[in-house]
C-alpha cells in the first residue's frame, strides 16, 4: 500500500501500533485511540495521533481512503466485567466508525473479528463451518461481521472480517501495556526471565496457533490491498501446547523454570485452536513468514 490515507482505530494497542508503524512509511497515516488499553508511546512520530473514541461523532474520516478498525474491548474477560460497554465499543464503535467513513466516501474497511467463535478445535477451522456466540465478547464480535454484511449489501463497500489466531510480539515490542491482558507467550517469557514460574491453567496441554504480529499486519495490508470482502483467517495453521511454549522460552533464555498449575477459573474456555488459511493464501498470496520458534526467539532477545 503506498501514497494512501489510512484510519487505524485503536491505533495506539498492540495491534493497531504495529499496523499503524508499518503503513506510516509509504503513507498518511491517523491512529485513533482512547487509551484505555493503548499508549502513544507505541506510536511513530510520522503517525498523526487523535486522543479519541470510536464512539465519537467527529471521527478523523475525511479524505481516508482506507479504515483498519481495531478498537475494541478485546478479550473474554474485559467484555463480561462490563458487557453495556463492550456492546457500546465493539458494536456501536464499529458501525459509527464505518458510517462516517462510508459518508467521507471510504469503500475499504479491514476489521479486526475473533477466531474464539470457533470453539475449541485440533482440527483447523475453516471460515464457512458453523459458529455459535457463547460469550458476550464473541457474540459483539459476530454482530460487526453482520454489520459488515449490510454495509456491503446495502452501499457496495468492501470490508473484510480478519479472525485473528493468539496474536502476540512480546514486552520488547508493543504487549507490555496490556499486562494481564498479553498474550501468553508475552507473559510467560517475561515471568520466567524474572525467575517466576508461569501459571498454566489445568495440565498445560491446551493448544493455540500462535501468530506473529508481523504477518497479522502483513495479512491485514494485502487484504485493503485486494479490496477483500467476507470474513478470512490470519493464523499459521499450526497449534503448540503451552507446556511445549514454556519448554521453549526456558530453552532460549537458558532457564530451567518450572510452570505452576492452577485450575481454570474460568468456566467457558477455548481449549484448542488451528487456522485454516487457505482463504487467505488464495485470495491474496499471504504466508505466514514468523515461526513460533523464530517467534519465540524474538519474545526472548529482550531479555538476553
Amino acid at each position: 500500500m503506498q501514497d494512501k490515507r489510512v484510519l487505524v482505530t485503536g491505533g495506539a494497542g498492540f495491534i493497531g501500533s504495529n499496523l499503524a508503524n508499518h503503513l506510516t512509511v509509504d503513507n498518511d497515516v491517523i491512529a485513533v485511540d482512547d487509551l484505555y488499553l493503548g499508549t502513544a508511546d507505541n506510536l511513530d512520530e510520522r503517525v498523526e495521533f487523535v486522543n479519541t473514541s470510536v464512539l465519537d461523532e467527529d471521527l478523523p474520516t475525511e479524505d481516508v481512503d482506507v479504515v483498519f478498525h481495531l478498537a475494541a474491548l478485546s478479550s473474554y474477560k474485559m467484555h463480561e466485567d462490563d458487557p453495556t460497554t463492550g456492546v457500546r465499543v465493539n458494536v456501536e464503535g464499529f458501525v459509527n466508525t464505518v458510517e462516517q467513513a462510508r459518508k467521507d466516501g471510504c469503500e475499504t474497511v479491514v476489521y479486526a473479528t475473533t477466531s474464539s467463535i470457533y470453539g475449541s478445535r485440533t482440527e483447523p477451522s475453516p471460515e464457512d463451518m458453523a459458529i455459535e456466540a457463547r460469550t458476550g465478547y464473541e457474540a459483539s464480535k459476530l454482530a460487526r461481521e453482520r454489520y459488515a454484511e449490510y454495509f456491503h449489501h446495502h452501499y457496495g463497500m468492501r470490508l473484510a472480517g480478519m479472525r485473528f489466531f493468539s496474536v502476540y510480539q512480546g514486552y520488547g515490542g508493543a504487549e507490555e501495556h496490556k499486562g494481564k491482558y498479553a498474550n501468553t507467550v508475552a507473559q510467560f517469557a517475561d515471568k520466567i526471565a524474572n525467575g517466576e514460574r508461569p501459571e498454566l491453567f489445568g495440565d498445560g496441554t491446551q493448544t493455540r496457533d500462535f501468530t506473529h504480529v508481523d504477518d497479522i499486519v502483513r495479512g491485514m495490508e494485502l487484504a485493503a490491498d485486494h479490496e477483500l470482502q467476507g470474513i478470512y483467517n490470519l493464523g499459521t495453521g499450526e497449534s503448540y501446547d503451552f507446556n511445549t511454549m514454556v519448554e521453549m522460552i526456558n530453552e532460549e533464555l537458558g532457564t530451567d523454570i518450572e510452570p505452576k498449575y492452577i485450575e481454570n477459573p474460568f468456566d467457558i474456555y477455548v481449549h484448542d485452536t488451528k487456522a485454516d488459511i487457505s482463504k487467505m493464501q488464495e485470495a491474496t498470496g499471504w504466508e505466514p513468514e514468523v515461526s513460533f520458534e523464530e517467534g519465540v526467539q524474538r519474545v526472548c532477545e529482550s531479555y538476553l
